[in-house]
């Protein structure tokens, strides 16, 4: 049974920092591709992040050189290192299993979500 639980989320001002943390198991962990996305109210899922088991990252455009994302595979967890934070990254941050393997399909394993607010 597969499940990713989050962590870290919270209030924080525009400017600060936050880490969010997703707890994975029932997967392989190391050979799994991960990644970060967020959910505005009203707005659609959108992707945040991803690291493929091999450690290559991608971000979107919105958060490049302000997030970044790691993964300890000896702990099965993968994290969202939030700086610069402003009014509109604040959303639901989900954890997903994109790949199980680096050539398997992308799965639908989600996580309950994080909220994180960023006030002004």
């Amino acid at each position: 049974q597969v499940q990713l639980v989050e962590s870290g989320g919270g209030l924080v001002q525009a400017g600060g920092s936050l880490r969010l943390s997703c707890a994975a198991s029932g997967i392989l962990f190391s050979i799994a591709d991960m990644g970060w996305y967020r959910q505005a109210p009203g707005k659609l899922r959108e992707l945040v992040a991803t690291i493929t088991g091999g450690g290559m990252t991608n971000f979107a455009d919105s958060v490049k050189g302000r997030f970044t994302i790691s993964r300890e595979n000896a702990k099965n967890m993968v994290y969202l290192q939030m700086n610069s934070l402003k009014p509109e990254d604040t959303a639901l941050y989900y954890c997903h299993v994109e790949r199980l393997c680096p050539t398997c399909v992308e799965t639908d394993y989600w996580g309950q979500g994080t909220q994180v607010t960023v006030t002004q």
